[in-house]
C-alpha cells in the first residue's frame, strides 16, 4: 500500500495496518515528514518514492499505542509512529490550521512555538516507567518518541530507534528563555553530531542538561494535575488527565531502499539514555 501525505495521514494507515503483514509505502507530502526522514524515504521526488515501493526492501517498525482518558474518565487508544506529546508540540497542533501548514509549512509553527517559550508554563504529572515507582515532577514538555528526528537537522532524541521495541521519553524543564536556547542549541548540536567529527565531540565535551531528561521503556503512565492537550504525530487528539503508552515491536512493515535499510540496522549501537 502507498501511503501519499504527511505523519497524520501515515498514523492513520498505520492503524489499521499494523498486524497484517502487508507493507507500506510512503510518499512524503506532508510539512514534517519526520517518520520518513527518520526511515531515509526519498523526499520531494515522488518517482523515487514509485521505485521504493516496487523494487525496495521491507523494514518491521514498532508501532507506538496512547491509551488517552479524559477528565470524565471516557477512554480511547490510537496508534502512532513518530511521536506523543503534552506541550509545546500539543500547542502547535492545536493552534496551526491545515491552510497555514499548507501555504507556510514548518513557519507555520512559529508563532505558536514563540507564544509557548514566552509563556513558559510549567505543569505537575506524576508518571512511571515500565510499571515501576511513582514520580512526581513539573515540565513544560513530555514526549514519547518512537523515532527521534526533527526537521532543519535538529534531533531531539539520540537514542530513538524506530525497530529496538522502545519507548524514548523526553522532558523539557527550561528556566526561562535561556533555558529554551540552549535546549535549541543542544538539539541542533546534536542532529549535527550525526554527520560531523567535529560536533560528535562537542557534544561528548558538554555536560548534561538538566533542562533536558531522558528515559526509555516499553510502557510510560502519566497522571497530569489539570487537562491537557495531547498531539499523535502532529495532530491534535484533544484534553487528556491520563495516558498510558505502549509498544508493539516490529508490528508495522514499511518499505525502504535496500541501501538505507542495510545502514538502519546498524544504528542499534547509539548511546543509551540514563534514567529520569
Amino acid at each position: 500500500m502507498m501511503v501519499a501525505g504527511g505523519d497524520g495521514t501515515v498514523r492513520a494507515v498505520a492503524e489499521v495496518m499494523q498486524g497484517t503483514g502487508i507493507p507500506v509505502a510512503l510518499v512524503p507530502l506532508g510539512t514534517g515528514n519526520l517518520l520518513a526522514r527518520d526511515i531515509g524515504a526519498p523526499l520531494n521526488d515522488i518517482a523515487a518514492c514509485v521505485s521504493v515501493a516496487f523494487a525496495g526492501e521491507d523494514r518491521s517498525v514498532d508501532v507506538g499505542v496512547a491509551e488517552l482518558e479524559d477528565e470524565s474518565g471516557a477512554r480511547r487508544s490510537h496508534a502512532f509512529m513518530v511521536m506523543a506529546g503534552i506541550g509545546l508540540d500539543a500547542e502547535m497542533a492545536e493552534s496551526t490550521s491545515t491552510i497555514a501548514k499548507k501555504h507556510l509549512g514548518w513557519f507555520a509553527y512559529v508563532t505558536p512555538i514563540a507564544r509557548s517559550v514566552i509563556a513558559n508554563k510549567l505543569f505537575h504529572l506524576d508518571y512511571r516507567i515500565d510499571g515501576g515507582r511513582v514520580r512526581s515532577t513539573r515540565a513544560h514538555t513530555v514526549i514519547v518518541g518512537n523515532c527521534g528526528t526533527l526537521t532543519g537537522n535538529m534531533l531531539l532524541i539520540p537514542a530513538a530507534i524506530i525497530d529496538d521495541g522502545l519507548l524514548d521519553v523526553v522532558m523539557m524543564r527550561p528556566t526561562g528563555r535561556f533555558g529554551w536556547a540552549r535546549i535549541g542549541t543542544r538539539l541542533t548540536l546534536q542532529g549535527l553530531a550525526r554527520r560531523s567529527p567535529l560536533s560528535r565531540r562537542l557534544l561528548q565535551q558538554t555536560p548534561d542538561l538538566h533542562a533536558l531528561a531522558y528515559v526509555q521503556g516499553t510502557r510510560f503512565e502519566a497522571r497530569f494535575d489539570a487537562p491537557h492537550l495531547i498531539e499523535l504525530d502532529g495532530d491534535s487528539f484533544g484534553h487528556i488527565t491520563r495516558v498510558r503508552v505502549s509498544v508493539r515491536p516490529g508490528t508495522l512493515h514499511v518499505r525502504v531502499a535496500a541501501e538505507t535499510n542495510s545502514v538502519e540496522k546498524g544504528t542499534a549501537a547509539r548511546q543509551r539514555p540514563s534514567r529520569l
